[in-house]
């Protein structure tokens, strides 16, 4: 099973080539500014977005997660967005996919979070299948205007 650790300022070389991966899966091309400029608010303790990566037996990084906190209508707690998700494809069949979610899903109780939550491409099968054994499919359906 791979191990989750948080994010710190040397790993920037180790979550760029997974962040360009899930970059390229959702087929999706960003400048090299707002790629460094999302590290860095991912390791910045003062902002509410918050990164982790697994690594395999060898410690290199296989997959990573990036999450935000914000506050519900539904609840005096916040909430926790899990907005990117990665794992390469030399990690995927590890368990690093679970490891992330769970590593998320324990930062979250701890900090009195009361829901997890994400999103996928309706066409992310693989990943799906993952998401129907550790979460609850709502039903609902994205929408969303480009500014």
């Amino acid at each position: 099973m791979p191990i989750v650790r948080a994010l710190n300022k040397d790993d920037f070389d180790a979550w760029l080539p997974l962040w360009r991966g899930y970059l390229e899966f959702y087929e999706t091309e960003l400048e090299d500014e707002i790629t460094r400029h999302t590290f860095e608010r991912l390791i910045d303790p003062s902002i509410d977005m918050f990164g982790a990566l697994a690594l395999n037996d060898e410690g290199e990084a296989i997959g990573m997660v990036n999450w935000i906190t914000h506050p519900g209508t539904w609840s005096r707690g916040k909430y926790v967005y899990l907005e990117d998700l990665f794992v390469s494809v030399s990690g995927r069949g590890a368990g690093a996919g679970r490891a992330l979610i769970e590593h998320v899903q324990a930062w979250a109780e701890a900090a009195g979070a009361t829901k997890v939550y994400w999103l996928t491409a309706d066409s992310n099968k693989t990943a799906q299948q993952l998401y129907d054994r550790v979460a609850t499919k709502t039903g609902f359906i994205h929408y969303q205007i480009d500014k």
